[in-house]
């Protein structure tokens, strides 16, 4: 089994073109066609973490968070970088890291706090922008049922609960080969006319090299028609952070308990309790005061996150209960979702959950 496996399968749940633009992820240290001896999944990297993977003979380390993170310009050691990145490439230690492309998945970093914190009806609280393509095309009239039903197959036209969604229309083409040109129907240099079907389907934009290669090998003609554009809609699908809701509602004194035994953290920073209960919660793994609009225009009645800035908790506004529980403590549990995404499909080696904390910050 070669990394290249591994990495593939994450991909499928974090498909790396719906990554912040910012952030750095993917295969950082090693390479793909290496085989893999173990997995060591943590939510940092750290040389304590490159030790572990050593120790426990995995030679590949999935991390949440990239080791690598600005552009690295020299190898001396100086920075706890460079040992890291030093001591891994030593020991033929290869490094990925998923961190915003999971943080955007509809099962990643938000999912699983919703899923501990026993959340229901869940959907996307920021969704991202830009993430659904649409393709027409145009084909004959035989040809246009095994296009599309190819189409669907690799994952083209599916719109929330509804898969092998499509629009087509029939009419009439016209084409006029030049001298160098092979045409499928018609004569070179003669215009011709075709009864064609405009077909129009949506993607998700992490499969347009497989739409696009999927188009031109099952389309008969020579030079194949088609457009592609980014659509302005909603995905219901991809986005940071969540919002759901508690099975029963809750006093904000009640509330903070529940979140500070759930979450396993030691000190909750929040904003002035609430008058009323607490039913609809927002959620975001990580720095998440960037969401805070968005949580109050959803209607919640909680915010759990992390890194708010003192001025920041003056948004609550009486509106919103702010719960800071801390950068790591909202992102703890990610590890333990890869490890069990993983172990789902690979079971010839070992896939270990790592027993490191890498938290930097304590509490006295």
């Amino acid at each position: 089994m070669k990394i290249k496996e591994i990495t593939s399968y994450i991909e499928k749940l974090a498909p790396l073109s719906y990554a912040e633009d910012f952030d750095n992820v993917g295969l950082l240290v090693g390479n793909y066609h290496t085989e893999v001896t173990g997995v060591l999944v943590t939510l940092d990297t750290l040389e304590q973490t490159v030790d572990e993977a050593i120790q426990k003979n995995c030679n590949l380390i999935v991390s949440f968070h990239p080791i690598i993170f600005d552009g690295l310009k020299k190898f001396n050691g100086n920075s706890y970088v460079e040992r890291v990145v030093m001591k891994a490439i030593k020991h033929d230690i290869a490094i990925y890291a998923t961190h915003t492309a999971l943080d955007n998945s509809f099962n990643g970093v938000s999912a699983k706090m919703c899923e501990v914190l026993e959340l229901k009806n869940k959907e996307v609280l920021i969704p991202q922008k830009g993430t659904i393509k649409k393709l027409i095309t145009f084909v004959p009239v035989h040809n246009a049922d095994s296009v599309r039903e190819a189409l669907f197959e690799v994952g083209a036209g599916a719109i929330g609960n509804y898969s092998e969604c499509s629009f087509n229309i029939n009419g009439t083409g016209t084409f006029n080969g030049n001298e160098n040109s092979n045409p499928v129907v018609g004569t070179k240099g003669t215009t011709s006319k075709e009864q064609e079907t405009q077909i129009g389907i949506t993607f998700p934009k992490h499969l347009e090299s497989k739409v696009l290669k999927t188009l031109l090998k099952t389309h008969p003609y020579e030079e194949v028609a088609y457009e592609i554009t980014t659509l302005e809609n909603t995905n219901q699908h991809i986005g940071i952070g969540m919002i759901g809701e508690l099975s029963t509602p809750m006093l904000s004194k009640d509330f903070l308990s529940y979140v500070k035994n759930k979450m396993n953290t030691e000190c909750i920073r929040h904003s002035a309790p609430l008058t009323s209960k607490i039913k609809k919660v927002a959620v975001l793994g990580g720095s998440g005061s960037f969401g805070i609009n968005a949580a109050i225009s959803k209607g919640a009645d909680a915010y759990i996150t992390a890194d708010f800035k003192y001025h920041e908790f003056y948004k609550a506004e009486g509106k919103i209960l702010i719960t800071d529980i801390g950068h790591y403590e909202s992102e703890q549990f990610t590890k333990n979702l890869l490890v069990d995404y993983l172990k789902e499909n690979f079971r010839n080696f070992a896939i270990i959950l790592s027993d490191k904390s890498t938290n930097p910050i304590y509490y006295s």
